[in-house]
């Protein structure tokens, strides 16, 4: 049996369970662990069966809860290279030192560089200019972030989150374009537009049934467009109401790259793949990541079944809308 269950899907958390066989994935983990295993629990998914974390990309609504949930768990987490090296400097991020910070920071070093020859790797410039300078906590990006997870320490046990927020027990890396099986489960990655290092949809396919999940982009080009083709399941962002979104509460900023070309789905966007690109074959059509701000459910559906129109029936397009503080019901082939 092949078996679809959104858990979440907004800005605020989004995770996603694909089953299939007997390989079950969670697609995204913006959810606290506790959140998580309660929802799912709610429908009917034992998170101990889990097999795999697959990331979208490195958004913390997308990836919130990953550190915590694998290591309860103790399994892998998926990611391209891009999006893994973008999570973990969002985990490790840059602090900033005055000067005077910087130059004492310095002094400890070449003072322990003394105590431990053995320990110089490399010379430290001084800046040309005074003022604030920043530090690099995280993988510099010019050199590649390994494979295998980060050494235990000498005790044995897993390093804590606040020893090493980026540990976890197992990382594997795609690459969009380049399928690939977790189980009982194919996958295919395809590359979305959005303001991320490395973004990515799939297609998910077990036993005949081929499942589509797009969602954070910010409209839908030619290679998306012949990814969502012979579908059984769609799942489609359709995020803002564009009348909504110009007049809500939004910095100007904050719009700008919503409406953007790597922003968000509105739905109009998404209506109009309906109409005009979909090929109406996919029994169920998901709107999700829906704005809480900028958007109402019936603003999206009525949106989208004017572009269905004719076409959604008990047996193909029946349409569904995902939520952000309550799980989807299970649809199952």
């Amino acid at each position: 049996m092949v078996r679809f269950t959104v858990l979440a899907s907004g800005s605020k958390g989004n995770a996603t369970v694909v089953s299939g066989g007997r390989t079950r994935i969670l697609v995204d983990c913006g959810l606290s662990c506790r959140e998580l295993f309660r929802r799912m629990r709610l429908m009917g998914e034992e998170p101990e069966t889990l097999d795999a974390i697959l990331i979208t990309h490195e958004h913390s609504d997308h990836v919130g809860g990953v550190a915590v949930t694998a290591r309860k768990l103790g399994i892998p987490v998926y990611f391209t290279e891009g999006t893994h090296r973008a999570w973990m400097r969002w985990l490790q991020p840059r602090r900033q030192m005055t000067y005077a910070q910087w130059l004492e920071m310095i002094r400890k070093q070449a003072a322990e560089r003394q105590a431990e020859p053995q320990a110089a790797v490399g010379e430290i410039d001084s800046p040309e200019d005074p003022g604030e300078v920043a530090v690099e906590n995280s993988v510099p990006s010019a050199v590649p972030v390994p494979t295998d997870p980060a050494p235990e320490p000498s005790s044995g046990r897993p390093p804590t989150l606040k020893d090493d927020p980026t540990w976890l027990p197992a990382i594997e890396y795609f690459s969009a374009g380049q399928p690939f099986s977790i189980g009982d489960i194919c996958v295919n990655p395809f590359t979305i537009p959005h303001d991320a290092a490395d973004p990515v949809g799939f297609v998910f396919s077990s036993e005949g049934v081929r499942l589509g999940f797009a969602t954070d982009l910010g409209y839908i080009p030619p290679n998306v467009r012949e990814q969502l083709r012979d579908l059984d399941l769609l799942l489609l962002e359709s995020n803002h109401d564009l009348e909504m979104l110009r007049d809500g509460p939004y910095p100007w900023s904050v719009k700008q790259r919503v409406l953007s070309r790597v922003g968000h789905l509105s739905n109009d966007a998404a209506s109009q793949f309906l109409a005009a690109d979909y090929d109406g074959q996919a029994a169920y059509v998901i709107l999700g990541h829906l704005s809480e701000n900028n958007n109402l459910p019936e603003l999206a559906r009525v949106a989208a079944e004017r572009a269905l129109l004719g076409r959604a029936s008990l047996l193909a397009n029946r349409l569904l809308l995902a939520a952000q503080h309550e799980p989807l019901s299970a649809i199952s082939f």
